[in-house]
């Protein structure tokens, strides 16, 4: 076993230090930054780790490895099985103690669904982004937006159909204004550019409008309960606060590429780690 573990061990070499070891399933290779191809060249703060030159089988199985995308992917998977999980016990649980009606299990059910395309799309580019080949690599980058927006689409559905629950005008006009706009986001991602580098800013500014335009029906649905002082504002509008407080946080984190631009290479050559060959 040990001799077969050896077999499969790969030397990373970074400014003249040698890694030792670093064992992935045979077939596998973890390259450096500039070892990889252009379309996977994103954060050149992450220096190592790489998975590159894949098929589908072994991206597959670079699922139990540890690489730069190993958290990404783990950590989406966990958030699908959280979804599912908190969708069966209020679909079994909650509601029907609570007497729901069946708008609000077709609602629960649509919004729960939404977050679990989001969560499985992201752990399909994560897993196959390092495909050989770089069409296919697009096509699961433009599913994981894809499914980003799905999971826009879900926040808002729960949001407005509840905060205009007793005004059936406004929760038509705002639930077919968002629908609008993630279409509109679709199609977007049909242009030829979309998943460019150079329309990287453009795509953070497109989803930045679709979050950020929740924040007109929360005025709005301010307004119509009477302003900062009901009770039912003061309940309620303070999440709505906390939840666009954490998206921005989260949002210049990415943008920033904080904390790999103060720490670059940590994340994978400042350690040595053993792994298990699966081949």
């Amino acid at each position: 076993m040990h001799q077969k573990l050896l077999r499969s061990a790969h030397y990373i070499e970074l400014g003249g230090y040698q890694y030792w070891p670093v064992l992935v399933p045979r077939g596998i290779r973890l390259y450096t930054y500039e070892q990889i191809p252009v379309f996977l060249k994103d954060n050149p703060y992450i220096t190592d780790g790489y998975r590159a030159y894949l098929p589908s089988r072994l991206c597959l199985k670079s699922l139990f490895i540890l690489s730069n995308e190993t958290v990404n992917i783990w950590s989406h998977l966990l958030g699908f099985v959280l979804f599912f999980t908190l969708g069966i016990y209020d679909l079994t649980a909650v509601l029907p103690k609570a007497g729901a009606s069946r708008e609000d299990f077709v609602i629960c059910s649509v919004c729960l669904f939404c977050f679990q395309v989001c969560m499985l799309c992201s752990v399909g580019y994560h897993l196959f982004c390092c495909h050989r080949s770089e069409k296919t690599s697009r096509r699961w980058m433009a599913l994981d937006y894809a499914g980003i927006s799905i999971g826009i689409l879900g926040c808002y559905v729960s949001g407005v159909f509840y905060a205009f629950y007793c005004n059936n005008y406004w929760r038509q006009v705002y639930l077919i204004t968002v629908l609008a706009m993630i279409l509109a986001v679709f199609f977007a991602q049909i242009h030829p550019s979309y998943l460019t580098q150079q329309w990287h800013r453009l795509r953070s500014i497109i989803f930045c409008s679709v979050s950020g335009y929740g924040i007109i029906p929360t005025i709005h649905w301010v307004w119509l309960n009477g302003g900062i002082g009901a009770s039912i504002v003061q309940e309620f509008a303070p999440r709505v606060v906390v939840m666009y407080f954490i998206a921005a946080v989260a949002f210049l984190f990415y943008i920033s590429k904080v904390p790999e631009r103060y720490f670059p290479g940590m994340k994978f050559s400042s350690g040595c780690f053993l792994f298990f060959s699966f081949g």
